[in-house]
Order: structure tokens, then sequence, then C-alpha cells
């Protein structure tokens, strides 16, 4: 019985990985929105934030490599300073908070970030505002996984074409996941259970890309934004079922 269950465990988080590296590829954004909520109903939420963070990478990377050419360099690199100061507070945020209040947060990011892009926020996109952008980024990343929104807000405000906003999303998250991972080893947070639930999960990754970039390639921006509206009310209704439970 309890095998039994652990194979069902593999199965839905490679259910839920595939869902949500199917919205990465369509929106540039939703792996974590997606994912971390919908794992945090089935196994705890801060094991949901590092598989979520060790399978996200791999697509991150792979689509920021993909889209160099789209890819705003010099906005990526100054993202990428600012997150470093986030991540060791969003780590502190992850290890020290008990799990209900870490799902509870979840639950709150996550609305949030419906709000946000519901109500099409526009960010100042000056030194300052990049740069707390870039903070929160590495605070959300390390905490909840879920730091897509305030760099959606900023990208919107620069007036990024859908091939752009999503290649330089991908360059940003690289470069902040691969700080959060150094940040969750060093607090021994990878252990047996994530690796296996992660390796488990990682096929799904370009599965869900390859089914997501067949729609990306035929999508106008109009039903582009409508998408990225859907998945995160979606993912926000997963938190709350989860917080509630």
């Amino acid at each position: 019985m309890r095998h039994a269950l652990r194979v069902l465990l593999l199965i839905v988080a490679f259910g839920i990985v595939l869902l949500g590296a199917f919205a990465q590829s369509v929106s540039g954004f939703g792996f974590a929105l997606v994912a971390v909520p919908l794992l945090a109903t089935v196994i705890d939420p801060r094991t949901a934030v590092v598989v979520t963070a060790l399978t996200n990478i791999w697509l991150t990377v792979v689509a920021a490599t993909r889209d160099h050419r789209h890819v705003r360099w010099r906005m990526t690199g100054v993202l990428t300073a600012a997150a470093l100061v986030g991540v060791p507070i969003g780590l502190l945020v992850l290890v020290t908070l008990p799990e209900r209040l870490l799902s509870a947060l979840i639950a709150v990011v996550v609305l949030g970030c419906v709000v946000l892009v519901w109500s099409g926020a526009r960010l100042r996109t000056g030194a300052v505002g990049i740069g707390a952008v870039g903070v929160l980024v590495g605070v959300l990343t390390a905490a909840t996984g879920t730091n897509g929104p305030p760099l959606v807000a900023a990208f919107h405000s620069l007036g990024y074409d859908p091939r752009t906003f999503r290649a330089t999303l991908a360059a940003v998250f690289s470069s902040a996941g691969l700080m959060a991972l150094a940040g969750f080893a060093l607090a021994g947070r990878i252990d047996a259970e994530v690796l296996r639930l992660s390796l488990a999960a990682l096929p799904a990754v370009p599965l869900g890309w390859w089914l997501g970039n067949l729609v990306f390639d035929r999508i106008a921006p109009a039903v582009f934004r409508r998408i990225v509206l859907v998945g995160l009310l979606g993912s926000a209704g997963a938190a709350l079922a989860a917080v509630a439970a």
C-alpha cells in the first residue's frame, strides 16, 4: 500500500510539472505559480518549493540559451545583481517559517500575482524601481518559488514583445534559480526525497515545453495575456485550497 502511494505521488508530481512547463512555455512564466501550490497540496510546502526549483532550472536555462538573441542582457544583469540581495532573505523565510504559515504565504503571493497581472499594473522602470523588482524576485525565488509577476509587471511597462518577454524572463529566472539552489543546498534542503521527486518529474519538463511551443507560435498577444490570467487564477485557487485543508 505504501509503495502504491509513493508511485501515485511520483505520477502526480510528473503531471503537475508537465502543466507548469506547458504554462511557462506559453506565457514565459507560470511554472512555479502552477507547480508550487499544486505540489503543496500533496507534499509539504518546503519540499514543493525546492522540487519546483530543481525541475524548473533546466527549463529556464534551456529557454534562455535557445532564445538568447531575444534576451535583454543588460536588464538581466541588473535584475540578477539585485536578486542576489533578496535570496538570503527568502531562504531565511523558507527555513524558519512554520509549514502552515509558509503555505499561507504562498497563497497570498499567488493571489497578489493575480491582482497585479489582472490590473495591468505598470511599475517604475528607473534604476530604483528595477532594483526593487530584482530584490523582490530574489526573496520570492527562495521563499515561495513564485517570482514571475513582479517581472511581468516591469516588462509590460517596458513594452517587451512576447518573444523578448519570454526570453528575458527565462534569463532572469535562470540566474535567480541557480542562486536559490545554492542556498537550498547550503541549508540542507536538497535531500533524498527531493531528489527522487525531482528526477521522476524531470522528463515532464521537455514534454510540457514542446507542447507549449506548439501553442506559443500560434498565439495572438490578447490571447497571450488571457492565458497568463487564467493560469494565475487556477494556481491561486489551488493555493487557497491547500491552506484551508
